[in-house]
Order: C-alpha cells, then structure tokens, then sequence
C-alpha cells in the first residue's frame, strides 16, 4: 500500500494552536492488499472510526476506486488508486494500545510465529481493549501488513502465527481448511486416563449464555469434531497428554476432555471449580497452579512463499514445569488423591 498524494483538506487553525484536519488521501493497492474488500481495507486502514461511519462513506460515494465509485463487496486489485476521504477520528477516551513484542520462533518476510503468554488475549473485543494483535502492530508502525492466522484462548499459551503478507495468510488459511497443518498441544487432565492413545469425536455447538459469553457444548448437531490424545506421563491423579486437532473448533480440546470426565487443571469455564480453587492455594496437596493448564507447543505446515514444510516448537512455560515438579515430588505423591468425585471413566460418548 503507497500513498501517492493528498488533496488539500484545510486546517483549523487557533492562536497558538494548530490542529491538522484529515485530509483526503490517495492509496496505491500492493500486493498484500490484493483482493481484500475495500470495506475490511478501510476498517483497517482508518482504525478508531466507527464501522458505521465507514459504511456511510462508502454509500455516499465518497470513496473512489480509480475515480470510480464502488460498494462495500469490491475486491481490490493491485494497481489500484483508492481515494479515502477526510475522516475525524474520535478524540475522547481514546486508548492508547502500548507496544509490545513477544518471544519470536520464527520470522521472516512473509511470517511471523511468536510464544504467545497465558492471559493475553489475540486481539480486543468483548471487554479486552486490545490483545497481541494490536500490541504487535503498535510496536511496528513500519508493517504495511499483521494479521492474525489462527487464534488461541486468552488463557491457553504457545504459537501462535501472524501473516506479514496477504499472500502468506491465504496460502495458511487454505492449508487450514485441507486439513494439512499440524497443530499438537501439551494439555494436563485430572483423572485416571488409562489409553496409550485415545480418538474422541464428539460434535460441538457454539451459543452464547446469559451473560453474553461465548461457550461450546457437546450435542448432537452440533459441527464434527475429532480429536487425538496421546498419553505422555502420569502424575498420581493427573496426566500429561499430547493433543492432536484433526478439526479445529472454539474450545474443542476444553470441552472434548471435560465431556468425558477429564477436566483441565485451571480451567475456570469448563474445568472443575473446586479442584481450581485448591490449586491456587499455597498450602493444598499439590503445587500451585493460576493458570490454564494447556499449550500449543507444536505446529508442522507448508511455508507459504517456498512450500518447505516446517516445524516449529514452543517449550512449556516455566509456570507449568513447576507445577509437573511438584506433582513428581515424592512428598507430594504420598499425600495424591484428590477432591472426591471424579472417576475419570469415560462417559461412553466417545468413538474410539
């Protein structure tokens, strides 16, 4: 995206006080924003406006493509000349998103992977201000282009990949939809998980609760999910597992494990309250946990630009192999039993 020019769009001007007014201006399209709809060009583009004042605009005809006037469905093309017209960007309560980098596993022109923290969020909205995304573009005011390629929960940590051009976030999205990547995540249960390797296919519906939240449920028509878990170690009560995504749905492996008797250590939507209550005390059975016990530690996939297959790792994070340490310490394991009611039998919904 280059800026050719700018017609004149006036300014306001005070004793002492200048204050510039947008002005009109003139965007040549490049590549990384070839066939983007100009509505999402100019959401991006003019951040801090409200979506409807962008729409307006765009009604109106005062956005040009080519001197010519387009509606909110145009696709763009490289070569280009958009006319973004004078917008006033709202001054009160505005935000200020600090910058922000994050450990980097790989990074080159067309990607780049980070080891994104549990209880960051990928982007804002929904009562976060701002998450990774916004963080990442506030650091790098020079990337013409940083989008998100998949997301993680807020409080699940590990890799997480951005697109640093539309080409590579194309190119991912359809290796995504094939089913051609590999995503492995280190997630700890509690129960008594008994199988070397176990397939659980159970379908998942999305629906938002009383309180606004988004939340996923096991039903029957809800979208197929499939999920493989591959037993790594056992801790007295607990266990370190290995998941595979053969589908990748909202808060599949949460509620895949939950549904079968297998909550997750920290999870605070779907996991066992009490047990999470426990865990966060100094002085219960166990280690303390304050987190979500789950981590995208590996991702195999086609590189967008050479088609090299690559394969990236994110170590567990320091707060997890304290919590593993103290699980293997043999004070600990002498006192491991657990709050009563969990049998850790699977509840025969699953497909084996």
């Amino acid at each position: 995206m280059k800026e050719l020019a700018s017609d004149s769009g006036g300014n306001a001007a005070g004793n002492g006080s200048t204050s510039l007014l947008p002005q009109v201006k003139l965007v040549t399209i490049g590549e990384e924003d070839t066939g983007q709809r100009i509505d999402n060009f100019l959401l991006r583009m003019l951040k801090g406006v409200p979506k409807s004042h962008v729409y307006r605009v765009l009604r109106s005809g005062e956005v040009r493509v080519n001197r010519g006037r387009v509606d909110q469905t145009y696709r763009l093309l490289e070569g280009d000349v958009v006319r973004v017209p004078p917008v006033r960007l709202p001054q009160r309560d505005e935000k200020i998103v600090p910058g922000a980098e994050f450990r980097i596993l790989f990074e080159d022109e067309h990607l780049l992977v980070i080891d994104k923290p549990a209880g960051i969020a990928v982007h804002g909205g929904s009562g976060v201000s701002y998450g990774v995304i916004e963080q990442l573009r506030a650091s790098r005011p020079q990337a013409k282009f940083l989008e998100l390629v998949h997301r993680l929960d807020r409080e699940t940590s590990g890799i997480l990949m951005l697109a640093k051009k539309r080409s590579a976030l194309t190119s991912l999205h359809e290796q995504m939809r094939e089913g051609t990547t590999d995503k492995r995540y280190l997630v700890l249960v509690h129960g008594d998980w008994r199988n070397a390797r176990q397939h659980v296919r159970l379908p998942l519906y999305k629906y938002t609760g009383p309180d606004g939240e988004r939340r996923v449920r096991v039903q029957a028509d809800g979208a197929p999910c499939h999920t493989v878990f591959s037993l790594l170690r056992k801790y007295g009560p607990f266990a370190l597992l290995e998941a595979e995504l053969k589908t990748g749905r909202t808060h599949q492996i949460r509620v895949h494990l939950a549904s079968s008797g297998f909550p997750i250590p920290g999870d605070d939507k779907y996991g066992d309250f009490a047990l999470n209550k426990m865990l966060q005390k100094a002085n219960g059975p166990y280690g303390v946990l304050k987190r979500m016990f789950l981590h995208a530690h590996q991702i195999t996939f086609a590189h967008p630009a050479t088609s090299e297959q690559m394969t990236l790792n994110a170590p567990l994070p320091p707060e997890c192999l304290r919590f593993l340490e103290s699980l293997d310490d043999g004070r600990r394991a002498a006192q491991a039993g657990g709050p009563a009611g969990h049998t850790g039998k699977m509840n025969g919904k699953e497909a084996i």
